[in-house]
């Protein structure tokens, strides 16, 4: 290396000692984002309203169905810590959550009920959709995208599908070219976003031509990765987070143990999706609760659980 070499470098060299200085003063600015940014989401204003049009494509041809669906549990124990996980029941296994849950309903009191419908699991779904239109974030628009909802909006893209009334034409929202946008319109209602005034329009084409299409198309992202068991702690980490939650400790205690542990005194209730009940069984499972979608409240409760 010659002199000039080395004059050349040193403002380089300096750049890259004042960013590492910044890392090490500012270790909360370098923390690792865990959000996904292919999930798109609408961006509310102050007062919680937001509008958007966006398209659901149909599936992947990896995948089944152009959804999956998921059920997670978010809720804070009485140590004050939070419990934030997929449940193990979307993949058809027990989840001590849930078994928790039957118990404290199960018991007669309606103390532990109540806390059972705190801690009840939650159903949002996953679709690939194209971003039409986006007030709040125009550069999204034409962007093929990952978008959670909950079931509310599922019922309206189920209500196309099957209609109510024998002169409406059942209409398949994921078809390419006799689907439909469908435009969102949130309102923050009682505290939660609601989803109430969205509506699909006529059905139209994806786009003007089929090499649009295509384009459209190939740009999906395959849904089945959100079931994957990657995604999903087992069930004896999930069993001691549970524990660790309600109790503080890591011991091997048994649902009856902690159901005896819980406290009396009426919980803090949050907004909980309603969700299939179990197949007959000889006791009384987990109670279904209707209500609004609650993804935002899910992210909410992440939001407060990392800054915990």
């Amino acid at each position: 290396m010659d002199i000039n070499t080395l004059r050349s470098t040193r403002n380089n060299d300096f750049g890259k000692i004042s960013s590492a200085f910044d890392t090490i003063a500012n270790p909360q600015a370098t923390t690792k984002s865990y959000v996904d940014e292919r999930i798109w989401k609408p961006e509310a204003d102050k007062a919680g309203n937001a509008s958007a049009t966006i398209r659901f494509l149909p599936k992947h041809p990896d995948d089944e169905l152009p959804w999956v669906k998921v059920f997670s549990h978010g809720f804070q124990g009485p140590t004050g810590r939070w419990y934030i996980e997929n449940s193990l029941t979307t993949l058809g296994e027990n989840d001590p959550v849930g078994e928790l849950n039957s118990k404290l309903w199960n018991s007669g009191s309606e103390a532990n009920k109540e806390i059972a419908r705190k801690q009840k699991r939650r159903l949002h779904f996953y679709s690939n959709i194209l971003v039409v239109s986006d007030p709040k974030h125009p550069e999204n628009e034409g962007k093929v995208m990952l978008f959670r909802y909950g079931k509310k909006i599922f019922d309206k893209i189920m209500d196309k599908a099957r209609p109510t009334f024998e002169d409406e034409k059942p209409v398949n929202v994921f078809d390419l070219w006799e689907g439909t946008d469908f435009k969102l319109r949130m309102r923050r209602v009682e505290g939660y976003p609601n989803y109430d005034q969205s509506v699909f329009v006529e059905p139209s084409p994806v786009a003007e031509s089929d090499e649009k299409i295509l384009e459209v198309v190939n740009k999906q992202y395959k849904l089945s990765e959100f079931l994957d068991r990657s995604n999903f702690k087992t069930y004896e980490e999930l069993k001691t987070k549970l524990e660790v939650t309600l109790s503080g400790e890591g011991m091997d205690t048994s649902a009856n143990d902690l159901v005896d542990a819980m406290p009396t005194a009426e919980p803090k209730q949050f907004a909980e999706v309603a969700e299939p009940q179990a197949k007959a069984a000889p006791v009384v499972s987990e109670p279904s609760i209707a209500s609004t979608d609650d993804d935002d409240v899910m992210s909410y409760f992440q939001k407060i659980a990392d800054e915990d």
